[in-house]
């Protein structure tokens, strides 16, 4: 009798990855079998339902005239380097590891005085505890405190300048070589990589003009971090693409994100109800919006509450996205609903309009 062959499915999961993600605090299980790893910012897990995707590839549509995108970079950086994943960072500038002074320091819980402790007796210890374990899978990171020197030192970090070389086949293979070793690390398989790649097509860059070199690279990378068990976040300034390769490379990406200054001035040749409701937002640093979402193991879309979020510093700090609450607006008329405070209707009949 011949031996009946058992069908591997695209969709199967990983038992290996299962089962060590219970332990691991960078790893967090989300619907039709998807594992998620945190972006940094716990306000921005809860919008994408729980983080970005394993094997995803994302990418940050800078702003021209602000570095929102820098902050975007340095949670997501840093959130790895916490949970001790390897990281692969990108620059066009000439010495890309001083970036990583920059990185912000994961805020610790509140301590309790030595004259309170005795009021907590037994529960001191599970105080601890819970404070130490509180924040395992997203930190609230502090933006005014630089990452302590043993997050930079006690793991693999790799920097890499995109300045030097004219086109992307050695960056490509230093890429291959990342994801490569991060699968061999003490025979673990769930080991996870996270890659961060700043100012993709800048102009210090020589392969800059090059637009389909640049986009072969992007499948690529593509390819590689969906084979592995890594993230890759990309930020590049789309003014300096052409409106056909901006939209190839937005259907080539996991997630995709737009970052845009919050001052009216700004907003107003776009959106000019948007721009009246920016005026009780001073301390509003800028506005996310996000253009795709990853459909994890499903063919239905994912639909948000919203698109549009504002990029706000809590206790000057914090990284905060708040959800833009605006007044519903009639297609026909072009007008609020809220303009009036009664409805429609005929005064010989009575009758309500709708």
């Amino acid at each position: 009798m011949a031996a009946t062959k058992t069908r591997a499915s695209s969709f199967s999961r990983n038992p290996s990855l299962l089962n060590s993600s219970h332990t691991s605090p960078g790893l967090k299980h989300g619907p039709n079998g998807s594992i998620f790893v945190s972006s940094g910012i716990p306000d921005l897990d809860k919008i994408l339902g729980g983080g970005f995707s394993l094997g995803s590839l994302v990418m940050i549509m800078e702003d021209a005239e602000a570095p929102h995108h820098m902050l975007l970079l340095r949670n997501f950086m840093a959130q790895g380097l916490v949970h001790s994943q390897p990281l692969l960072y990108a620059s066009p500038a000439s010495d890309p590891r001083g970036f990583l002074g920059t990185l912000p320091s994961p805020e610790k819980g509140l301590r309790i005085a030595w004259q309170y402790k005795k009021y907590f007796g037994e529960q001191q210890p599970n105080l601890e505890a819970h404070r130490d374990s509180k924040h395992e899978y997203c930190s609230d990171f502090d933006l005014r405190k630089p990452l302590e020197r043993h997050f930079l030192t006690r793991q693999q970090i790799s920097c890499v300048s995109i300045q030097d070389p004219l086109n992307l086949t050695s960056f490509r293979e230093h890429c291959s070589t990342f994801l490569n070793e991060i699968q061999r690390i003490d025979g673990i398989t769930s080991c996870i990589g996270r890659i961060a790649i700043q100012s993709f097509c800048a102009p210090q860059c020589g392969y800059s003009n090059m637009d389909w070199v640049m986009l072969s690279f992007i499948r690529s990378l593509k390819s590689m971090v969906r084979s592995s068990n890594a993230v890759a976040i990309i930020s590049f300034p789309p003014s300096l693409l052409s409106p056909s390769f901006c939209k190839r490379w937005q259907h080539l990406l996991t997630y995709c994100f737009q970052l845009k200054q919050s001052e009216p001035r700004h907003v107003s040749d776009e959106d000019k109800d948007l721009a009246k409701l920016l005026t009780g937002y001073q301390d509003m640093v800028g506005l996310l919006n996000v253009h795709k979402v990853a459909r994890a193991n499903t063919q239905v879309p994912v639909i948000l509450e919203a698109t549009t979020f504002s990029i706000k510093l809590q206790k000057r700090r914090h990284l905060t996205l708040e959800c833009l609450n605006q007044t519903p607006v009639d297609g026909a008329s072009k007008t609020s609903y809220a303009t009036t405070g009664s409805c429609s209707g005929s005064s010989k009949t009575g009758a309500l309009d709708f």
